[in-house]
């Protein structure tokens, strides 16, 4: 199944959550279940940004932008960080108004149980979407798979709430059952923006993707090859390494340029989505295009 067509899902499963939890709100009238509800307007709005993000992610690259548009992802998870930001204050606010002026509460068994099958519908999807996720590296279907396994357990912690007010009728545990929500969704909303900003940033490959290309260099370096100057970044899906290559100098052009091409074919079928590039030089030449990472070496030198 294709990215977007995860998100599609996870749109209508969204509309879904929408309606089960805004009726189980207007029956009993918890501040806890319309909490609860505000968080799936925004797994709607993150599920629809981050579909339009991952159609601007996967156009080809133009003349504006020759590297293509695959950072455009990370915009769709600082988008829907900044959501959870905003639902949380909102539920912040309705928590502390309904804490200072207390409210009967009614049909809560009805109201628990919609929550209870809304979560269902959230975690199934959510349990695929991050294995999706992982499959095609997609931070944008990473940021709503999170995002609604938030929602779950912010939903249990409602359903928790409800059942201490129907057991002891203490109507206070609604409201700060509202706030502790709140503040769980912030701390989640934190972590996408954080990871937004770390994208667009070029943060370099996982370790475990790091290690995957060693493996490969270590297969062809010998005492006549040499790799240095291994730099990575990470753009949404799209995983780029520039690395130097050191031969002989009394190598033919052709056989150094068809050990680059293997070890390139190489690293990319061991990385689905890399990009290689392999400056070839002879051994003794150094090339640093970057003075600011070690101002005291010169730009080419030769023994």
């Amino acid at each position: 199944m294709q990215i977007s067509a995860y998100l599609k899902l996870s749109v209508a499963v969204a509309v879904a959550t929408i309606a089960l939890k805004t009726a189980a709100w207007w029956w009993t009238d918890s501040v806890s279940l319309l909490s609860d509800a505000l968080e799936s307007v925004v797994n709607l709005a993150g599920a629809v940004f981050g579909l339009a993000m991952v159609s601007i992610a996967s156009a080809p690259a133009d003349d504006e932008h020759p590297w293509g548009h695959h950072k455009a992802e990370y915009f769709s998870s600082g988008f829907e960080g900044v959501l959870i930001f905003v639902a949380a204050l909102g539920i912040i606010w309705a928590g502390v108004h309904r804490w200072l002026t207390p409210a009967p509460m009614e049909a809560l068994g009805l109201g628990i149980g919609l929550s209870v099958f809304s979560s269902a519908l959230n975690g199934g999807l959510a349990f695929y979407m991050l294995r999706a996720a992982h499959q095609h590296r997609s931070i944008a279907l990473e940021a709503d798979a999170r995002h609604l396994f938030t929602d779950v357990w912010t939903s249990a912690g409602v359903v928790l709430g409800l059942i201490g007010v129907m057991l002891t009728g203490w109507t206070w545990l609604d409201p700060l059952m509202a706030i502790l929500v709140a503040l769980n969704i912030l701390r989640e909303g934190w972590h996408l923006i954080a990871r937004s900003a770390h994208g667009l940033m070029d943060k370099a490959l996982e370790a475990q993707d790091q290690q995957s290309v060693q493996t490969v260099l270590q297969r062809h370096a010998a005492d006549e090859v040499r790799f240095d100057h291994l730099r990575t970044r990470t753009a949404g899906q799209r995983h780029y390494v520039d690395l130097h290559m050191h031969m002989p100098e009394d190598w033919s052009l052709g056989r150094a340029a068809a050990l680059r091409n293997q070890v390139e074919k190489e690293l990319m079928a061991a990385l689905p989505g890399l990009r290689a590039s392999i400056q070839m030089l002879p051994m003794g030449v150094e090339a640093h295009f970057d003075d600011s990472l070690d101002p005291d070496l010169p730009r080419l030198e030769k023994p």
